[in-house]
């Protein structure tokens, strides 16, 4: 009898044990299902110049499965004022907060529509990000451009096009070559005017911003990203990667949005 009493206490503490473990582990759950809750879930994606909104996709897949909410536009790239414009209608659509996010050509826009109200934070990702009264081409002027890249002049419709032989190791040199000529053969009319036409209104001046510096970029040279987002006091990530490390490194690019996403 003394040694059935033993045995039903031992196997009550262990039951209380078991309890009281299981009320802690529930209790971490939940303070870990807080911990990677985003506060903005919603998230717009800007594409560049010769490009169109496909490229987002692999980006779009590691966003969503974590929970967000993600609009992908595609700018008419006749104006800088049509993309804004573009950009503006898809924030319009937003529930609430948004991360603007732009590529490229990308930056300029989200550097003019990061001005609307839903506009949380920006994400720069290898992209242009002008200031007040300054253009896309000034700052593609301050550094000697690569020698693979492939942009060329406008031609009698004032329309520049990616050089088809440059376009794979220019602008996509880390993707296969049958995705660069799938890019190539999507990309947008892109209206050349645009890259002249100045921003008004930096939303980077009163809005937190993120950059990427694609490290192994020939469109847009390292050391140019690098002097936009240190002259703005962007956070700045470095991504081993090409002109389109969105494209190779989803995850990668996925991660500084993420932190966007958390009001600090």
């Amino acid at each position: 009898m003394k040694t059935l009493n033993i045995k039903q206490k031992l196997n009550r503490s262990l039951a209380f044990a078991a309890l009281i473990f299981s009320f802690l582990l529930a209790a971490t759950n939940v303070n870990a299902q807080k911990a990677v809750t985003p506060q903005i879930k919603n998230v717009v994606l800007v594409h560049g110049a010769f490009a169109d909104g496909s490229g987002w996709q692999g980006l779009y897949k590691v966003l969503t499965k974590k929970g967000y909410n993600v609009t992908i536009v595609q700018n008419p790239l006749s104006s800088l004022e049509d993309d804004v414009q573009a950009t503006n209608l898809a924030l319009d659509k937003q529930d609430g907060p948004t991360i603007l996010v732009g590529h490229s050509w990308g930056g300029t826009v989200i550097t003019e529509a990061g001005n609307h109200p839903k506009v949380a934070a920006l994400v720069y990702v290898a992209a242009l990000q002008p200031d007040n009264g300054e253009n896309s081409v000034q700052w593609l002027q301050t550094a000697p451009p690569a020698p693979e890249n492939g942009v060329l002049p406008p031609d009698e419709k004032g329309i520049a096009y990616y050089d088809k032989a440059k376009f794979h190791a220019g602008f996509a040199g880390d993707l296969s070559k049958e995705q660069a000529d799938f890019m190539y053969a999507s990309q947008g009319a892109f209206h050349a005017q645009g890259f002249l036409t100045p921003i008004t209104k930096a939303a980077w001046r009163t809005k937190p911003s993120y950059g990427i510096v694609a490290t192994e970029d020939k469109s847009i040279v390292p050391s140019i990203q690098l002097a936009m987002y240190k002259r703005s006091n962007t956070k700045i990530t470095e991504i081993k990667g090409s002109h389109v490390v969105f494209i190779s490194q989803p995850e990668k690019v996925a991660n500084v949005i993420i932190d966007a996403s958390f009001k600090k």
